[in-house]
C-alpha cells in the first residue's frame, strides 16, 4: 500500500482537532489585521496609472508647488428665468466665504454666462490640507443656502473624485453580506440540509479573513496597489473558488462514507483522490493571475498578488480546516440524506451519466451546435460600442455629474475638465502662450507659481473624453514638447488618456502572456499537447460569448454607453483561469480512465457522468457570487460581474461538459498527441464507474 500523502493530515483522529484550534487562533491574529485593509486601499485615478505617464507626473510636480497638489472645483449657480441682483450679491459672498477659508491663492471672480442665467464658480483648494472626501459635502452643504428659486450644482475633477468615494464607502462590509447569504442560500439547495451549508460557509469566512490580512501584509511589505475594486473582486473570487472547493470534496467525501465504515478512512481516500486535482486547478488560477503582474496600470498589475493570495489563502482553507470540520461534525452533518456504508451511489446512472451517453451517439450535432451558440454569441463584439466615459459609470447619476451637464448647457467653453500644464518657471510665458495657441483650447490662465514650476490651467472645448477633446490633449503635449522646459499635461482628462493608453498596452502584453502561462501547466497536468489546445480554445471561446453577451446586455438591458476599458483584460484573466479550472476538473479525470481502461471514449462518457453534477453546482455558485457585484451602483463593477458570471455558466453548462467531450469523442485516442495511452481496449470491455469525481486513484 502506498503511504497517505501529505494532504490527508486532516484526516487524522487527533489532528483534526490541532487543525482546527489552529486555524482559530490563526484568524484571530489575521482579523485585526483585516480590519486594516480599507486604511490602505488607493483609488485616485493617479495612483493607478504607470509612474512614467505625464499626468503621474504632473500629479507629483503638483505636490511640490505652494500649498502641495490642488483640487478643483466647480460651483454652477442656475436660475432659468434669469439671475437676480439678489443672486449675483449671495452667490460672491458665499464665493469670498469658501475662498477665505479652502483656497490657497488668488482666483477669478464668479463668471456670469452669455444667457444671463447662470453664474460659475471656480473653487481650488489643497488635498493634503482639505482632503475632496471630506471637503466637498462640507461645500454642499455651504451652498445649499441660496435665495429661493435659484439651483446650484458643485461639479468638477474635487467632486468627481467624491462622489466615486461616496459610491464604495461602506462596499466591503456590504459586499461580503450579500455574498455570505447568496452563498448559504445556494449550498442549502444544494445539500438539502440544515446543517452541511454551514461548514463550508465557515472555512470560506476564515479564508477570507486570512486573504485580507495577507493582502495587508503585501501592501506593507511591497507598496503593492490595492484598490476598493480589487479588494471587493478577491472577496467574490474567495467566496467562489473556495465553495466550489468544498463541492469538490463533499461530494467525494460523501461517495467514500459509502465505501468506509469509518469517516476518517472516507476523508483520507477522499483527500487522496480529489486534493491533487483541487490543487492543480488552484495553481492554475493563481498563475494566471499572477501574469497581471505584467501590467503597466497599477491597480491591474496590484490585481495579480491580491487574487493570488485569495486563491492560496483558499487552497490553504479548504484543505484543511475544512475536511477537518467536517470531520468533527461527523456524519450527521448530512441530515438528513446521510450517506451509510455499503449502499449504492444514487448518482451512478443519473442525469448526467446518460448526458455523456447522448453526447457519445451525436458527438458531431453536439460539437457542431455548440460552436454555433457560442460564435453567435461571440458575435456581439461587433457591436462594440466604444469605451465607457467616467460620467456613465453611474447607476444612479451623482451631482458631478449633472452639474457637468449643466455647465455645458450655460458655459459651453468650460464644458470640458480643465486641464493641468506643469513646466519650469523660466519658460511659463511661452507655455502659457503655447497653450492659448492650440486648436481646441478653449481658455487658458496662469495658476501657482513656485521657483522652480508654474502651473497652468486649460480648458478644452470639447466635452470630456471625446476624441476631440483626445486630440486637444495630444496637440497640446506635442506643442508643449517644441517649447521645452519639461512641460507636462496632466488633469482628469489627461490621464483618462494615459489610461486609455496603458490599458491597450496591457491587453496587447497579458493576454498573450496568460494563454502561454495556462498552456504550459495543461500540457505539464495532462502530458499531451492536443488536449491544452482544445481546452485553451474553448475556453478562448467561451470568453469572446460572454463577452459579446455582455456588449449586447450592457445596451439593451443596462442601458450602459460603453465598456469599461478594464473589463475586457480583467474578465479574460478570470474566465480563462476559471475556465481552465473547471476543464481541470474533467480532463484530468478522462485521462486517469483513459490510462485505467485503455478507452478514452468511454473515459469521455465516464467523465461527464462523474463530474457533471459537480461542475454545474460549483459553476452555478461561482456564477452567483460573480453576479453580486451587481447590487454596486457602479458600472465598471457591474460589467465585470456580468461577464465573469456568464463566462462561468457558459464553461460549465456548455463548454467543459458539452463541446469539450463531443470534441474529444471525434479526436479519440488523438486528443493526448503527441502522448500514446495504454494500449486501447474495447468500449465495453469493461464498465466504467460513472459516481466518481476528479483523482479517483488508480488503485482503488
Amino acid at each position: 500500500m502506498r503511504p497517505n500523502p501529505w494532504w490527508t493530515l486532516p484526516a487524522g483522529r487527533t489532528a483534526k482537532w490541532w487543525i482546527v484550534v489552529v486555524w482559530l487562533l490563526l484568524t484571530v491574529i489575521a482579523a485585526a489585521f483585516a480590519a486594516r485593509l480599507h486604511s490602505v486601499q488607493r483609488d485616485e485615478a493617479a495612483d493607478f496609472l504607470p509612474a512614467g505617464a505625464q499626468s503621474t507626473r504632473v500629479v507629483a510636480a503638483e505636490k511640490r508647488l505652494p500649498g502641495g497638489e490642488n483640487a478643483a472645483l466647480l460651483i454652477v449657480y442656475d436660475r432659468p428665468g434669469g439671475l437676480t441682483a439678489a443672486d449675483e450679491t449671495a452667490v460672491r459672498q458665499r464665493a469670498g466665504q469658501l475662498a477665505a477659508r479652502y483656497r490657497t491663492g488668488g482666483g477669478p471672480p464668479p463668471q456670469r454666462s452669455a444667457d444671463g442665467r447662470a453664474l460659475l464658480v471656480v473653487l481650488t483648494f489643497s488635498k493634503a490640507d482639505f482632503p475632496p472626501e471630506e471637503t466637498v459635502p462640507q461645500i454642499r452643504k455651504a451652498v445649499a443656502d441660496r435665495p429661493a428659486g435659484l439651483t446650484v450644482r458643485v461639479t468638477g475633477p474635487a467632486a468627481m473624485q467624491s462622489d466615486v468615494g461616496a459610491v464604495f464607502k461602506g462596499v466591503d462590509g456590504t459586499l461580503l453580506i450579500v455574498t455570505t447569504v447568496v452563498v448559504a442560500a445556494l449550498l442549502i439547495l444544494t445539500y438539502r440540509s440544515p446543517f452541511l451549508w454551514a461548514v463550508p460557509l465557515a472555512a470560506v469566512g476564515l479564508a477570507t479573513a486570512l486573504a485580507m490580512a495577507a493582502v495587508y501584509g503585501l501592501v506593507k511589505a511591497f507598496g503593492l496597489t490595492v484598490s476598493t475594486q480589487s479588494a471587493s473582486i478577491m472577496v467574490v473570487l474567495v467566496m467562489g473558488a473556495g465553495t466550489d472547493y468544498a463541492l469538490l470534496l463533499v461530494a467525494r467525501y460523501r461517495e467514500e462514507l459509502r465505501r468506509h465504515a469509518d469517516r476518517h478512512e472516507a476523508m483520507a481516500a477522499a483527500l487522496r483522490g480529489a486534493a491533487p486535482a483541487v490543487l492543480a486547478s488552484g495553481a492554475t488560477v493563481t498563475a494566471g493571475l499572477l501574469c497581471l503582474l505584467a501590467a503597466d496600470m497599477n491597480n491591474t498589475r496590484g490585481l495579480g498578488p491580491v487574487g493570488a493570495a485569495g486563491i492560496v489563502c483558499t487552497l490553504v482553507a479548504m484543505l484543511t480546516v475544512f475536511p477537518a470540520l467536517l470531520l468533527v461534525c461527523g456524519r450527521g452533518v448530512f441530515w438528513p440524506f446521510v450517506p451509510r456504508f455499503g449502499e449504492t451511489d444514487p448518482n451512478r446512472d443519473g442525469l448526467f451519466a446518460r448526458l455523456g451517453a447522448a453526447i457519445g451517439r451525436r458527438r458531431g450535432t453536439a460539437a457542431l451546435g455548440s460552436l454555433a451558440l457560442l460564435g453567435a454569441l461571440a458575435a456581439g463584439l461587433l457591436a462594440w460600442p466604444g469605451d465607457l466615459r467616467e460620467g456613465d459609470a453611474f447607476t444612479r447619476e451623482p451631482e458631478a455629474v449633472t452639474g457637468y451637464r449643466l455647465l455645458g448647457e450655460r458655459f459651453p467653453q468650460m464644458s470640458a475638465q480643465p486641464l493641468t500644464v506643469v513646466v519650469d518657471t523660466s519658460r511659463a510665458r511661452l507655455a502659457l502662450d503655447a497653450t492659448r495657441a492650440t486648436p481646441g483650447v478653449a481658455e487658458a490662465r496662469q495658476g501657482r507659481s513656485g521657483a522652480a514650476r508654474t502651473e497652468i490651467q486649460a480648458f478644452p472645448k470639447d466635452r470630456p473624453e471625446s476624441a476631440g477633446e483626445r486630440a486637444t490633449i495630444q496637440r497640446l503635449r506635442d506643442r508643449l514638447r517644441a517649447v521645452g522646459g519639461d512641460a507636462l499635461v496632466g488633469g482628469r482628462s489627461a490621464e483618462k488618456l494615459d489610461e486609455e493608453n496603458a490599458n491597450a498596452r496591457d491587453r496587447q502584453v497579458v493576454i498573450p502572456l496568460v494563454l502561454v502561462v495556462v498552456l504550459l501547466i495543461l500540457a505539464g497536468l495532462l502530458r499531451a499537447v492536443a488536449a491544452p489546445l482544445l481546452v485553451l480554445g474553448v475556453v478562448v471561446l467561451t470568453y469572446a460569448a460572454a463577452l459579446g453577451l455582455g456588449v449586447l446586455a450592457f445596451e439593451h438591458l443596462f442601458g450602459f454607453a460603453g465598456v469599461d476599458p478594464t473589463v475586457p483584460l480583467l474578465s479574460f484573466v478570470f474566465l480563462v483561469a476559471l475556465g481552465v479550472d473547471y476543464a481541470i476538473f474533467l480532463m484530468a479525470r478522462v485521462r486517469e480512465d483513459t490510462l485505467r481502461y485503455g478507452s478514452t471514449a468511454g473515459a469521455v462518457h465516464g467523465g461527464v457522468g462523474a463530474v457533471g453534477g459537480v461542475l454545474v453546482s460549483a459553476g452555478v455558485v461561482l456564477a452567483a457570487t460573480f453576479l453580486v457585484l451587481a447590487v454596486l451602483p457602479f458600472a465598471p463593477m457591474i460589467q465585470m460581474g456580468f461577464v465573469i458570471a456568464a463566462g462561468v455558466l457558459l464553461a460549465t453548462l456548455l463548454a467543459q461538459l458539452v463541446l469539450v467531450p463531443a470534441v474529444a469523442l471525434l479526436l479519440g485516442e488523438r486528443v493526448w498527441w503527441p502522448a500514446r495511452p495504454a494500449a486501447a481496449a474495447p468500449e465495453a470491455a469493461e464498465p466504467l464507474p460513472l459516481a466518481v469525481v476528479p483523482g479517483d486513484p488508480v488503485d482503488r
